[in-house]
C-alpha cells in the first residue's frame, strides 16, 4: 500500500469520539459549538430575534387595551394578571424555534454533515435547545420592560420575580425538545409550524393564561387547571403578586385557579418540566439518530 493511499484512508475516517472519563468533556464542546453555531445564526439574521419579540408585544398591547377592559378577574389588576400570561405564551411560542431550526437543517442535509462527525450524537439537540434558551432570555427580559410600560408591576420584590423567570425559561427548554421531535419528524420548517400549533393552541388558549378558569365551561375547567402552562402560570402569578394570604386573597386565587401554597405551585410547575424533558429529551436523540 503506498503512502497516498494511506493519507486518503486516514483523513476519509472520522476519529472515533471520546471513550472513558472524557466523554462527558467532549460532549459538552460539541454542544458548546453548537450553541455558537446557533447563535452566530441569530445575529446573522437578526429578522429572527426581531420577529420573535414583535408577537408577544403586539399580544401584550390587544390584550391590555382592546380586550382588558372586557374582562374581569376579582381582586387584581388585569394587566397584573396578563403579564404572567404573556411571559409563559411567549415561552411556548419561543419553543417552537428549535423544531423549526431542526426540520430546516434536516432539509438542508446539515444533519447528515452532523452525524458523519466525530461529535456527540445529542450535542446537535442540546445545543439547539440551549440557544433557544439563550434567545429565551432577552424576550422574557424584554417582555417585563414592555409590561412595566404598559403599568405591570411586581408585588413581593425582586428576587421572586428571578425565581419566576427561571421557572418560566426551564420549562421553555422543556416544551423545546417536544418541538424538537416535530422537526425530526416533519423535517420541513413550514410543515414544522402547521404540526406545531394543534399541540401550543390548546397549552396556551385552554389555560389560564388570559382569562380566569372560572369563565371556561365546566368540563374544560378539569383539563385547564391541571395542564403544564396553566400550572406554571400559576406558580408564576404566585411570585409576583405576593398579594399575602388573607381570607379576600385566598378566595380571588381560587377564583384565578392559583390555589395552594406558593412553593407548591412551584414544585408542580418544576415537575411538570422535569417530567417533559425526562420523556421528551431521550425519544428526540432516539429519532436523531436515525434521522436521514
Amino acid at each position: 500500500m503506498t503512502a497516498a493511499t494511506i493519507t486518503t484512508l486516514s483523513t476519509s475516517v472520522p476519529a472515533q469520539p471520546a471513550k472513558g472519563p472524557g466523554m462527558l468533556a467532549r460532549a459538552w464542546s460539541d454542544t458548546i459549538t453548537i450553541v455558537w453555531r446557533n447563535l452566530l445564526n441569530i445575529r446573522r439574521t437578526p429578522q429572527l430575534l426581531v420577529f420573535s419579540t414583535i408577537q408577544p408585544v403586539i399580544f401584550v398591547l390587544m390584550f391590555r387595551y382592546v380586550f382588558g377592559g372586557a374582562i374581569k378577574v376579582p381582586g387584581v389588576p388585569y394587566v397584573d394578571y396578563l403579564m404572567p400570561g404573556i411571559f409563559a405564551q411567549t415561552i411556548v411560542f419561543g419553543a417552537i424555534g428549535t423544531g423549526v431550526g431542526l426540520a430546516e437543517d434536516l432539509s438542508k442535509g446539515l444533519v447528515e454533515r452532523f452525524r458523519s462527525l466525530p461529535m456527540a450524537r445529542s450535542a446537535v439537540l442540546v445545543g439547539r435547545s440551549i440557544a433557544d434558551l439563550s434567545r429565551n432570555i432577552f424576550v422574557v427580559l424584554l417582555m417585563v420592560a414592555v409590561g412595566y410600560a404598559v403599568g405591570f408591576r411586581i408585588h413581593d420584590g425582586v428576587l421572586r420575580l428571578g425565581l419566576a423567570i427561571i421557572i418560566l425559561l426551564f420549562f421553555g427548554f422543556a416544551l423545546s425538545w417536544i418541538f424538537a421531535i416535530l422537526g425530526l419528524f416533519t423535517k420541513n420548517a413550514e410543515a414544522t409550524q402547521a404540526a406545531a400549533f394543534p399541540v401550543l393552541a390548546p397549552l396556551v388558549f385552554a389555560s389560564n393564561a388570559f382569562v380566569p378558569l372560572g369563565a371556561m365551561p365546566a368540563w374544560l375547567q378539569a383539563f385547564a387547571r391541571n395542564q403544564p402552562v396553566s400550572i406554571t402560570v400559576a406558580a408564576v402569578r404566585r411570585l409576583v403578586l405576593g398579594y399575602g394570604t388573607g381570607t379576600h386573597q385566598q378566595a380571588a386565587y381560587r377564583a384565578l385557579g392559583m390555589t395552594g401554597s406558593t412553593w407548591v405551585l412551584v414544585a408542580k410547575a418544576l415537575a411538570w418540566a422535569i417530567g417533559i424533558v425526562a420523556v421528551f429529551a431521550p425519544l428526540a436523540v432516539s429519532m436523531y439518530r436515525k434521522a436521514s
